[in-house]
């Protein structure tokens, strides 16, 4: 449409006859509708994404994105009051969700999970990864718990989750595997069990690109950095400050001068979930508001 807007600007500089943009007109809607361009917010039309821990934060957002672009949505979290909140709210608004209480770390509990959602929908063609939980601590104050909890949710949870969905997708020759790993991949004070399950999960998501990829199914990663959410309000009740201050901490160090919200992850993960992304895989893209090594 840009173009189209462009070209109108110059038919007017030359005072050519209306019947010249209504052919423009014609021509740009027309073309949508036959294929040659595609209608705005209905890529996922005919999609059906499953999103772990989708009730609260990124996760909500993911799962709202993909909904506002057509797709058919399921969504577990273990939060039972906020997966209910987010299931009335999309209910509300119209979308076709499928939303079920559910422990990432629980094969069973999963493998239903996805069953139902394919019996429901009919396919299920995205996953996105998301459910996590934080247990920061200090190395040397670092308990066994503090570690394997972290462990079994982040990287656990998304192979359960993966193994599940991937002898749907294979038998359909096309899926979209999405891990939301994070910038303390890279390390983060405090963070050691954190830091080596995103880490984990970027290794996950080369393996699964590897593997997979002979069926139509790619598998990418994003990273996030600072992102307002209500885990990183658990950090700054953690490190003894308010929100606001780690806002402007962070602040500090992002080029682009703002702090990320759980929109800026959502629009990274439907890019990879794209079926235009399908060149895509393997890839670790960090969303962070400035380079990471």
């Amino acid at each position: 449409m840009r173009i189209y807007r462009k070209l109108l600007v110059f038919f007017g500089k030359f005072k050519i006859k209306c019947k010249y943009t209504d052919w423009l007109v014609y021509f740009y809607t027309d073309s949508a509708r036959k294929g040659g361009g595609q209608e705005m917010g209905k890529r996922f039309e005919g999609r059906t994404a499953f999103v772990t821990g989708g009730s609260r934060g990124i996760g909500k957002a993911i799962v709202k994105k993909f909904a506002e672009e057509g797709a058919n949505v399921a969504f577990i979290d273990l939060n039972e009051e906020a997966l209910s909140g987010t299931s009335a709210e999309l209910n509300d608004s119209g979308f076709s969700i499928y939303s079920k209480m559910a422990d990432v770390t629980d094969k069973e509990q999963v493998e239903n999970a996805v069953r139902e959602t394919v019996e429901t929908f009919g396919s299920v063609d995205i996953l996105v990864n998301n459910a996590g939980v934080i247990r920061d601590n200090l190395f040397f104050k670092m308990t066994d718990s503090d570690w394997q909890t972290v462990m079994d949710v982040h990287l656990k949870g998304s192979f359960i989750a993966a193994r599940a969905v991937q002898k749907y997708m294979v038998e359909r020759n096309y899926g979209r595997i999405i891990n939301i790993s994070s910038t303390s991949a890279l390390g983060n004070r405090g963070q050691a069990n954190y830091s080596a399950a995103k880490a984990g999960l970027q290794g996950f998501t080369k393996t699964l690109a590897i593997e997979l990829g002979k069926y139509g199914i790619t598998a990418n990663s994003v990273a996030p950095g600072f992102i307002e959410t209500e885990m990183t309000r658990e950090t700054a009740s953690r490190i003894g400050i308010s929100f606001e201050e780690l806002i402007n901490v962070s602040l500090k160090q992002i080029p682009v001068g703002r702090s990320g919200k759980p929109e800026d992850i959502a629009h990274a993960a439907a890019f990879f979930a794209d079926e235009q992304s399908s060149f895509v895989n393997g890839q670790v893209l960090y969303v962070s508001g400035g380079p990471k090594n």
